[in-house]
């Protein structure tokens, strides 16, 4: 039986992987952001791997899907953007996994721990951009990090340094992009735990 098991969350974990590289490839910008602020779904099969598998299987399917778009499409930000991608995996994998467990499972919890995750990951793209991405693009140009940011965004007028980058920029659209990821992967999650027998068995491992 475990054998069978460890099989299905291989299987599982292989198919929601080529899920994420593939809706990483769906990317579309929304008005007033910055062009390099791009949404896409391809935390939707992270999220369900996650609350079916586990946090390592929720990790692998993050980890690898950046690992996808490296190889079929390279990077357009000198691996700055994959590499903050890859620090806000852990971020994002253990505490909605922690929460998830604290909450009981249910779907009122699951709905609660996405909600607390969508705040905990805005808070780490701001820490991010203020000291991680921002700095090493302006390093990389030879800029000052206010012109990078008048730069990048000059979609906004409003926007004219880091503070407001930050206030106008970065918390609105992960507040908008999590809300529309997150929505999905709840009512995803909920009906295969529902419909499909396997999903269900394997979460029952991780407990």
């Amino acid at each position: 039986m475990s054998n069978k098991i460890n099989v299905q969350k291989l299987v599982y974990t292989g198919l929601l992987t080529a899920l994420a590289g593939v809706l990483m490839s769906f990317e579309f910008s929304i008005p007033f952001f910055p062009p390099f602020y791009k949404i896409d779904f391809s935390d939707v099969p992270s999220v369900i791997a996650l609350f079916t598998m586990g946090p390592l299987s929720g990790l692998f399917v993050e980890i690898a899907k950046l690992v996808i778009k490296l190889i079929t499409v390279g990077t357009n930000s000198m691996y700055v953007g994959e590499v903050s991608n890859i620090l806000g995996a852990f971020l994002f994998i253990f505490p909605l996994w922690f929460l998830y467990k604290k909450t009981g499972k249910t779907d009122k919890g699951i709905a609660a721990s996405l909600i607390a995750n969508i705040f905990i990951r805005t808070a780490w793209m701001c820490f991010c951009n203020a000291f991680i991405t921002l700095p090493m693009y302006a390093a990389a140009m030879g800029l000052s990090i206010n012109d990078v940011v008048v730069m990048v965004s000059s979609v906004n007028p409003m926007i004219k340094d880091l503070p407001t980058f930050i206030i106008l920029a970065t918390i609105p659209f992960n507040l908008i992009k999590l809300s529309l990821v997150y929505a999905i992967s709840f009512v995803l999650f909920s009906r295969l735990r529902v419909s499909v027998p396997g999903f269900r068995t394997v979460k029952t491992t991780n407990a």
